[in-house]
């Protein structure tokens, strides 16, 4: 436990696990968030479903736990690869998970055994542009608005509740680099607000506040805008 930030309770931190499949961008951000004083979240382990993950170099050098299973040592047996990150997760005492550039699809039984207690962040503004390529499919579609959103996991891909959700303006010329860039910068800032939200045991979204930022645009956990 830690002290609140007016240090008058003890805060149970919650036990987190990170799940990746390359660089670990937003990965560094949530480690990076739990390290404010009174976050009532730890990052206590950051599992790979790739060896050559790039984020497993980065949470070692932060001082996180890592391990791998290897999606490709089960090629054909989803089940057995999922028990085998249930082991993991198991001899870590993780309580929630973030997924943070997972590369892989969940099983039902697996999202299901973790049920509200896993979130994902996704590079649009759900329910639009599910799935993968979605600054290009944004910008191809004319679409006016772009963003981020934050959201628990459900057996459907990307379609579990929306948590936190922020938008950016798709701008005269943008390409897909620089619509990517801004959203990230984004994704950075809501996705550990998010976690916090939900490590703190909140239930109900706070009303919302501004019409690009719902519904965390004053959490204690969001970084101000430079």
């Amino acid at each position: 436990m830690v002290m609140s930030a007016a240090g008058d309770a003890p805060i149970t931190r919650r036990r987190v696990a990170i799940l990746i499949s390359g660089r670990g961008s937003n990965m560094t951000a949530l480690i990076a968030g739990a390290r404010a004083p009174g976050y009532p979240a730890e990052i206590a382990l950051v599992l790979a479903s790739r060896a050559d993950a790039g984020g497993l170099a980065l949470a070692e050098a932060a001082g996180i736990p890592v391990a791998t299973v290897a999606s490709s040592a089960f090629k054909g047996d989803r089940a057995g690869f999922e028990q085998a990150m249930q082991a993991v997760l198991d001899a870590h005492a993780i309580e929630l998970v973030a997924l943070a550039g997972f590369m892989r699809i969940l099983t039902p039984g697996f999202v299901a055994a973790w049920q509200g207690r896993m979130l994902n962040i996704h590079p649009s503004l759900l329910p639009a542009f599910p799935g993968l390529d979605t600054h290009a499919r944004a910008i191809a579609g004319g679409a006016k608005l772009h963003g981020c959103t934050v959201h628990l996991v459900s057996p459907g891909v990307d379609e579990g509740p929306i948590l936190a959700q922020v938008a950016v303006p798709v701008l005269a010329g943008d390409t897909e680099a620089s619509l990517a860039a801004r959203v990230l910068e984004q994704e950075h800032r809501i996705y550990p607000a998010a976690l916090a939200w939900v490590a703190a045991g909140r239930r109900t979204p706070p009303e919302a506040e501004g019409a690009l930022a719902n519904p965390l645009p004053r959490d204690d956990w969001l970084p101000k805008s430079r």
